[in-house]
């Protein structure tokens, strides 16, 4: 906390705030113009001058300049497909996804290995896994030496609990000689099976082998959570913080260490965390959860602004959100049967911890453990350790008499 720092935004939202009324004044007390529909979807209505030290957007502006000098040229188009992809994994902001898609869908038909690559991370953002999977073995028949195809396969059998697979994929970077991917992948193979020591030693050793910021801040998140795992709260702690202080924005760090928080009974450092970040789905659900719990006013509104973006995604046929969605259901409303119904279809599609965690929960609640049986056969089954969802599995077994 930087008082300083706090007062001189809050003079500055107060200096816009009196500009934007002079301004308002200043209008010409005119009959408004005639609406005017565009003649194509592609026509621009207004552009919208760039902050000064918006290095994001004028990043984004020379890109699209880019492009539309040299508007058949993959590797450009790439480019800027990539940074937004990347922008909305950093932000959890879906919008950059659909941005990303308008930039190679005139592509479609000429991809090349790096386009099909972005197009399958495009396709597993929105849940679309199999042909995700289907365009980064199309990206490996083009570039055999594309290790990022492997390394998100990868994680894509992960989460659908196909470890066969996924051992497969970190096999081929060990090929490639991409030995920090190849470590890491491993580390969550081993994670996601029960060898939680083994998956520590693997993402320390890909921790030491990668230097880049980005790498830093994934594999220190990463650590986070085995140690969580292991029950090890107080390195878990020291994970998320190293990197916080990478200094990147990363939306699922921030989910991360927030529901971190929130599970040691800390809502009010979530709020000091995410209280920019209301853009985001994820991040304004743990928002709304902190500020539940700390009985503040303002939880009611953004409970209803989480209801309606739910509605309206629902409403586009999105359904990427499933597991935050019954999250919703179950904590802030209560709607117990609702929240199991969510928690039941997510796991058809996605078998992560996260993805356990909120069908076991759910299921307890709605006092229904055959609901959550999937979720028990895979804790059986993979030899996954989490204290929290094995003493969740443990009390959704059937009492004997």
């Amino acid at each position: 906390m930087k008082p300083p720092l706090a007062a001189a935004k809050h003079i500055l939202s107060q200096a816009w705030g009196i500009t934007l009324c002079l301004a308002t004044l200043a209008l010409p007390l005119s009959a408004p113009a005639a609406p005017r529909t565009p003649s194509a979807d592609a026509e621009v209505l207004e552009r919208l001058p760039l902050r000064p030290g918006d290095t994001t957007a004028r990043k984004f502006l020379q890109l699209r300049q880019a492009l539309a000098k040299t508007p058949a040229d993959a590797s450009v188009a790439n480019t800027l497909a990539q940074a937004y992809f990347d922008q909305a994994m950093a932000k959890g902001d879906p919008r950059y996804i659909g941005y990303a898609e308008a930039v190679i869908t005139p592509f479609a038909s000429v991809m090349t290995a790096d386009l099909l690559l972005v197009r399958g991370q495009l396709r597993q953002y929105r849940h679309q896994f199999d042909a995700a999977l289907d365009d980064f073995a199309s990206a490996l028949r083009q570039d055999p030496q594309l290790a990022q195809a492997h390394a998100w396969r990868g994680a894509i059998f992960l989460v659908q609990a196909n470890y066969p697979a996924a051992q497969q994929s970190c096999q081929a970077l060990l090929a490639l000689e991409r030995r920090a991917l190849a470590c890491a992948c491993n580390g969550l193979l081993q994670a996601y099976t029960g060898q939680l020591q083994a998956a520590h030693s693997s993402l320390q050793q890909a921790l030491t082998e990668s230097p880049a910021p980005e790498n830093q801040l994934w594999l220190h998140t990463r650590l986070a959570e085995v140690a969580q795992w292991r029950g090890q709260a107080a390195q878990a702690e020291q994970h998320f913080k190293a990197a916080l202080r990478t200094g990147l924005d990363d939306g699922y760090l921030l989910a991360a260490w927030s529901d971190f928080l929130l599970d040691q009974q800390r809502p009010a450092e979530v709020l000091a965390l995410l209280a920019s970040w209301e853009s985001s789905d994820g991040l304004l659900l743990r928002l709304a959860e902190a500020e539940t719990l700390l009985k503040l006013p303002v939880a009611a509104r953004h409970v209803q602004a989480i209801a309606d973006r739910f509605e309206a995604a629902r409403l586009r046929g999105d359904v990427t959100h499933r597991a935050e969605e019954a999250r919703f259901e179950l904590r802030l409303r209560g709607n117990l049967q609702a929240a199991l119904a969510l928690a039941q279809a997510n796991y058809t599609v996605q078998h992560e911890p996260r993805d356990a965690r909120i069908l076991l929960e759910a299921a307890l609640a709605a006092k229904d453990p055959g609901a959550a049986q999937a979720a028990v056969h895979w804790l059986r089954s993979s030899g996954f350790q989490d204290p929290r969802l094995l003493v969740l599995a443990q009390a959704l077994k059937p009492k004997t008499p």
